[in-house]
């Protein structure tokens, strides 16, 4: 079963660097202020510098939740570093990057640049980019990934113990796969390149036409003078509530021995002579012993 994810943290991605027009603070400003107004918790790279800084203060100003995910080597190098050359153009950056309301940002430090992603990832049911430089176009380039090879689609569990009785003589949870809306805030066009690439992806051969889905531009206005007022924050949330996940071809692949990830509103084949549900059902069945019997071994 697929479904939107309940989810209502968002992941942000963005830079270390303030970037040179004033335009890229004030949209971090305006999605920060959002997504506390919205009740929505920020998860994002743990950062207090540039963009990063700019929108995990609004979050914690507003009284918002925040998370910040950090790999142990940049945490113990003193946090992530200004990697561009831009400089703060807008006096609110100073106000909101206070080290008071910081202290009450909830940092979890990891092993690695992955685990940080995996964790980001497994907290949120949103994705949304700002402005940044390589590790933010890395970051975001691998969600939408992520989301056509069907790796990071939520999993959860409903009981089901009658139906599941009846089918298989074992009750066991039936597994809901939830997708994820990936957004980018294309502040002042900043990711028009990008968008023309997916679309040569397309062109060319390389790109399903329907995942150009996969990914939400939010362009702002057509007049880039009015994209330093915008509401960047409320276009976002629009953007996440109305994303059709539907309307993209995720690819059926089970990472995980003996448990279904997979899309089954899509399969339409049997396999091996069973009907996919059952398929889907026995295969979570394996996957439960499998985690159980690790854990009374653990215990042992």
């Amino acid at each position: 079963m697929v479904a939107r994810s309940p989810s209502r943290a968002v992941a942000v991605y963005c830079a270390a660097s303030l970037g040179k027009q004033k335009a890229f603070q004030a949209a971090a400003l305006s999605l920060g202020y959002a997504l506390s107004v919205e009740n929505r918790p920020l998860v994002y790279g743990g950062g207090n510098t540039g963009i990063m800084g700019v929108v995990s203060g609004a979050v914690s100003k507003a009284k918002g939740k925040v998370t910040g995910i950090i790999p142990y080597a940049i945490f113990a190098a003193g946090g992530e570093k200004d990697k561009g050359n831009g400089r703060a153009t807008v006096h609110t950056v100073s106000e909101v990057l206070d080290d008071t309301q910081r202290e009450e940002i909830e940092t979890i430090v990891v092993n690695s640049m992955h685990e940080r992603k995996v964790e980001m990832a497994r907290r949120v049911g949103a994705f949304v980019g700002l402005p940044g430089g390589f590790g933010t176009f890395e970051e975001m380039l691998e969600v939408i990934t992520w989301n056509q090879l069907n790796i990071h689609n939520k999993r959860e569990a409903f009981p089901f113990a009658g139906l599941v009785s009846a089918l298989t003589s074992a009750a066991f949870p039936l597994l809901v796969v939830y997708e994820i809306a990936v957004v980018l805030l294309n502040v002042l066009s900043y990711y028009n390149p990008l968008r023309e690439l997916i679309k040569n992806g397309i062109r060319e051969g390389f790109i399903n036409p329907r995942n150009e889905h996969l990914v939400i531009f939010v362009d702002g206005p057509a007049d880039h003078s009015e994209h330093e007022t915008f509401d960047w924050g409320k276009a976002a949330l629009e953007a996440i509530d109305s994303w059709q996940y539907d309307k993209s071809q995720i690819l059926p692949f089970h990472w995980n021995k003996d448990e279904d990830s997979s899309d089954l509103t899509h399969v339409k084949a049997e396999m091996n002579g069973t009907p996919p549900m059952l398929h889907a059902l026995k295969a979570t069945n394996g996957w439960l012993k499998k985690v159980w019997h690790v854990r009374v071994r653990s215990r042992v």
